[in-house]
C-alpha cells in the first residue's frame, strides 16, 4: 500500500478543505504543495468570471486540486482488493495516478477555458502546458527523488495513453465518471451557494466503480445506476444555473472579446505564467485608450457593468437560429456582431462598435458525454444512457442544444433603445445570412 492510501486510513497530519473535508498529508504531498506551480495554484480562481454573479465562488484551483487528490485515495482505497484492478495496476501506477490528480491542474492559467474555446492561432492547450510546468520548476526534483518519473505522470495527463493501464487509469482521471467531476461538481456548488451540484450520491457511486469487464476502463456496478444518473443531472443543472447563467456568459463573452480585440498586442502565452491578478492587471493596462476598456472596466473596474442580454435562442423554440451559429468559429461571431452592430447603428441612430454588441454561442468543442457503461451482476454490459432516458436525454441531445444556448449582448443603454428591452430576431437572422454571405465571398 502507498503511503498516501495508508494516510487516508489513518492520517497524522491533514489540510481542512471545504465542506469539513481532511485530506491525508504525506511528506512528499506536503513538499508538491510547498512548490511553486502548486503555490500559483492558489491564486488562480477555479470558477474566474462566476463570481461576478455568485460571489462565495472565489475557491482556488488549489482547494479543489486537493479535492481531487483526496477523491483519487477514495477511489484507490475501493479498488484495494479488486484483482481485476491489480492485473492492471502496480504501486508504481498507483503513484503516478495520485500524483497526476494532485498535478491535473498544473498548466492551468487564469480564464483558459473561455479564451481556449476561441482556438487563437498558436495558443496551446492547458494540457500541453503540464509538462513544461513540472520539467521547469522543483516539481522535476521532488518527482525524480521520491515518486515514479515524469514521463509516467505526463502521459498520464495529456497523453497518449498506450497500454492498458494506463488507458485504464485515464478514464478515472478524466472520463464519463471521474475524480475530476466528482469533487468540481459539489465544491463548485458549495461555494456558489447552491445546491444543484451536491444532489448525488457520491459514496455509493464509488462503491458502485468496477473495472470494465472487456476494456481497460471505468464502469459501474447496476448498484450505481440511480447515483450516476443523479450525477448527470447535477452537472445539467450545474450548467444552466451556474456555468451557462446568462450573466455568467455576459461576462464571459465580454472577457473573449476583450481579448480578441487585443490579442495582437497581448504576448498571451507568457501571459500563460501569471496568476490572476498580475493577468488582469496586463489585460487591463492594454486595453487602456482601445476599443476594449469598456470591457475590461466592466468585468475589472471598481464597479460592475455587464452587457446586457436583448436576445436568446436555443434548439428548442429557435431551432434554425440556433444551428446557424451554434459552434460557429469565434471570427466568424465577431463577423456577425460586427453587422448585427451595423444593423443597430442605422436603426437606433447611435454609433455602435465591435465592443458594443457580442453574439455568444456554444463553442466549436462539444462536451464529452456522461454514457458510461452499466456492468449488471451476471456481467451483462449495456450503456447507462441505452438504460436510462435521463442520461439519454440530458446527456446525449439537450446538453449542448439546449443548456449553451445562443445570446446577443449588447451596452447596457442600447438595450433601453430597443423596442421593449429586446432584440428582432429578422434582425440577426439578417446580420447571419450577410455573415455567411461574406464568409462565401472570402
Amino acid at each position: 500500500m502507498i503511503a498516501e492510501l495508508r494516510a487516508l486510513a489513518s492520517p497524522r497530519h491533514i489540510v481542512r478543505i471545504a465542506p469539513e473535508l481532511d485530506v491525508p498529508l504525506t511528506a512528499r504531498v506536503t513538499r508538491l504543495l510547498d512548490t511553486t506551480p502548486l503555490r500559483r495554484l492558489s491564486r488562480l480562481s477555479q470558477l474566474g468570471l462566476v463570481s461576478l454573479v455568485y460571489p462565495g465562488a472565489t475557491h482556488s484551483r488549489l482547494e479543489h486540486s486537493l479535492g481531487v487528490y483526496r477523491c483519487a485515495l477514495q477511489f484507490l482505497q475501493h479498488f484495494a482488493a479488486d484483482e481485476r484492478f491489480h492485473r492492471h495496476v502496480d504501486d508504481a501506477a498507483e503513484q503516478t495516478f495520485v500524483l497526476a490528480a494532485l498535478l491535473h491542474d498544473v498548466g492551468h492559467w487564469p480564464f483558459c477555458h473561455p479564451i481556449e474555446d476561441m482556438r487563437l492561432p498558436h495558443l496551446p492547450r492547458h494540457e500541453t502546458l503540464a509538462r513544461q510546468w513540472i520539467e521547469n520548476s522543483e516539481i522535476a526534483q521532488c518527482i525524480s527523488q521520491q515518486w515514479t518519473s515524469i514521463d509516467a505522470v505526463c502521459g498520464l495527463l495529456a497523453g497518449p495513453h498506450e497500454t492498458p493501464t494506463m488507458r485504464l487509469l485515464a478514464s478515472l482521471l478524466s472520463g464519463p465518471i471521474d475524480i475530476d467531476k466528482l469533487d468540481y461538481l459539489r465544491r463548485d456548488s458549495l461555494h456558489a451557494g447552491v445546491p444543484y451540484g451536491q444532489n448525488f450520491d457520491s459514496n455509493r457511486l464509488i462503491s458502485a466503480l468496477q473495472v470494465h469487464p472487456q476494456h481497460p476502463r471505468l464502469a459501474i456496478g447496476d448498484k450505481g445506476r440511480t447515483a450516476a444518473e443523479m450525477l448527470v443531472f447535477s452537472r445539467y443543472i450545474m450548467f444552466s444555473e451556474v456555468y451557462w447563467h446568462h450573466a455568467v456568459r455576459s461576462a464571459t463573452a465580454m472577457l473573449q472579446r476583450a481579448v480578441y480585440l487585443l490579442h495582437a498586442e497581448l504576448d498571451l502565452v507568457a501571459m500563460m505564467q501569471l496568476d490572476d491578478h498580475h493577468w488582469i492587471a496586463r489585460l487591463c493596462d492594454v486595453a487602456r485608450s482601445t476599443s476594449a476598456e469598456a470591457l475590461t472596466t466592466g468585468l475589472f473596474g471598481q464597479q460592475r457593468v455587464l452587457w446586457k442580454r436583448v436576445a436568446e435562442f436555443d434548439q428548442l423554440r429557435h431551432p434554425e437560429l440556433h444551428r446557424l451559429i451554434a459552434r460557429r468559429p469565434y471570427p466568424w461571431l465577431v463577423a456577425c456582431s460586427k453587422i448585427l452592430a451595423e444593423e443597430l447603428t442605422r436603426s437606433l441612430g447611435i454609433s455602435l462598435g465591435a465592443a458594443d454588441v457580442i453574439i455568444d454561442a456554444p463553442p466549436v468543442k462539444l462536451e464529452v458525454d456522461i454514457n458510461i457503461d452499466v456492468v449488471t451482476n451476471s456481467e451483462q454490459i449495456c450503456p447507462l444512457g441505452d438504460i436510462s432516458p435521463v442520461v439519454d436525454a440530458l446527456a446525449n441531445r439537450q446538453f449542448d442544444d439546449v443548456v449553451k444556448r445562443v445570446r446577443v449582448f449588447v451596452r447596457p443603454d442600447v438595450r433601453q433603445r430597443l423596442p421593449a428591452g429586446s432584440l428582432p430576431p429578422a434582425w440577426l437572422e439578417r446580420a447571419v445570412q450577410q455573415t455567411k454571405q461574406n464568409a462565401w465571398t472570402q
